[in-house]
């Protein structure tokens, strides 16, 4: 069985990638899908505390409309390519041409450090990406919930199971400008320098539930640290953002349903969202997108307590995964379970939409059905999901019937035979 990852490709598809893209071109119909919702969608970045222990996500929320405010690139940094060709074991040269080609015009769908705008307080996501992903890789997910009413951070984990991510170190004295040297502040951007973790792969011989067990224990606590600074912004504490965005971070002030908080992610980020439920009962419920069970411990399992509504697709799954799902079943406690037709694993992330379509089936980013109905169909499923178990006032309960797998296009439950001794 292979390893769950958000950019997976068998290790026979990794090195052929270079000559199979050398085909494609970046169609002008491709391009991340926009929200669907009533409210413009914005975003920024916030990294508070410069060092790896820190936290770092991108943001979504409702904004004011402005069309003047630039949309940022879906790939900020050349060094996720980098990280994306390591993780992939391709040459770094060779690839980042390659991804530069193929996603360097792409952008995400929200107005950078746009005004925060909503008449009401927003209940909460955090969305936890998959192994080899980072924090802009879910966009079209997270643009539909902020359109919806949503606030959402895209948690960029620090446990080397992200592609590539950054945190900053301090420049020796000797180093530093004067003028930062007479700042009272602390660190500022002038006086770090970046530093680059990526991905960390299995060595020869090494198991992998231990290091695996440890991450999600670590990605969980990222989680719950990110929320811990959305409640420090929302009660109205002045926050230094390292990065030193445009945004203004006090008018979030009392902009956030803090009763209203779900955790939310992809593959091994669907691991995270049950060791973070487990951990943090301000998470109400979780959304786990085709989830890779493997790096929990049996022994959580019995301690979760929230709903939980498991999103998988048709291709990815195996009866062994599927077990691990059932069981966290209850009795008491919702615990729902759908399959999306025509989908793979690749079928949540941004890629699928980026990507032509003999290409896309090629390197498993896409599935049978149509990339935007198959996003569509879990964005309303969820959407329904979270207006019931977190008491929202909204109309997504229009959307009931998906939470039970009605529609042409889903399976109640799994397409999987669990043979007993998989149980």
């Amino acid at each position: 069985m292979y390893t769950c990852v958000c950019f997976y490709l068998p290790d026979h598809r990794r090195s052929a990638l270079s000559f199979f893209t050398m085909g494609s071109s970046c169609s002008n119909h491709l391009g991340i899908p926009p929200g669907n919702g009533p409210n413009a969608v914005g975003c920024t970045d916030f990294m508070m505390d410069h060092t790896a222990e820190g936290t770092f996500f991108r943001l979504y929320y409702p904004c004011q409309e402005m069309e003047s405010a630039g949309k940022p690139d879906w790939v900020p940094y050349k060094e996720y390519f980098n990280g994306l060709a390591d993780f992939m074991k391709m040459n770094r040269a060779l690839s980042e041409r390659i991804f530069n080609y193929l996603f360097g015009s792409f952008k995400i769908p929200a107005y950078l450090d746009a005004p925060f705008k909503s008449n009401e307080k927003c209940p909460v996501i955090i969305f936890s990406h998959g192994l080899g992903a980072f924090r802009t890789l879910y966009s079209a997910i997270c643009a539909e919930m902020a359109s919806q009413g949503f606030i959402v951070a895209s948690v960029e984990h620090r446990d080397q199971s992200a592609s590539a991510t950054y945190y900053f170190c301090e420049k020796p004295e000797s180093e530093r400008s004067n003028a930062s040297l007479t700042k009272s502040s602390g660190a500022t951007q002038q006086n770090l320098v970046k530093e680059w973790m990526y991905y960390r792969a299995l060595q020869h011989g090494e198991s992998e539930f231990p290091l695996r067990n440890k991450q999600v224990k670590q990605r969980a606590d990222e989680c719950i640290l990110a929320l811990d600074k959305l409640t420090e912004i929302n009660s109205g504490i002045s926050v230094q953002n390292v990065l030193e965005t445009h945004f203004d971070w006090s008018t979030l002030k009392n902009s956030m349903d803090l009763c209203r908080i779900a955790v939310m992610g992809h593959s091994f980020g669907g691991a995270t969202v049950i060791e973070a439920l487990c951990k943090e009962v301000k998470f109400k419920c979780g959304v786990a997108l085709d989830s890779w069970m493997t790096p929990l411990d049996d022994e959580i399992f019995p301690r979760v307590k929230q709903p939980i509504f498991f999103i998988n697709s048709e291709k990815f799954q195996w009866a062994g995964n599927i077990s691990r799902m059932k069981k966290l079943d209850s009795a008491v406690i919702q615990r729902k379970m759908i399959t999306i037709r025509g989908t793979v694993h690749q079928s949540f992330p941004d890629f699928t939409f980026l990507t032509g379509n003999w290409i896309g089936k090629l390197m498993k980013l896409k599935g049978e059905i149509d990339p935007e109905l198959a996003i569509d169909l879990c964005n309303k499923a969820t959407l329904a999901f979270l207006q019931r178990h977190l008491g929202l006032e909204k109309n997504f309960n229009q959307w009931d019937p998906l939470i039970n797998g009605e529609d042409e296009n889903l399976i109640p439950g799994t397409n999987v035979n669990l043979l007993q001794s998989a149980i």
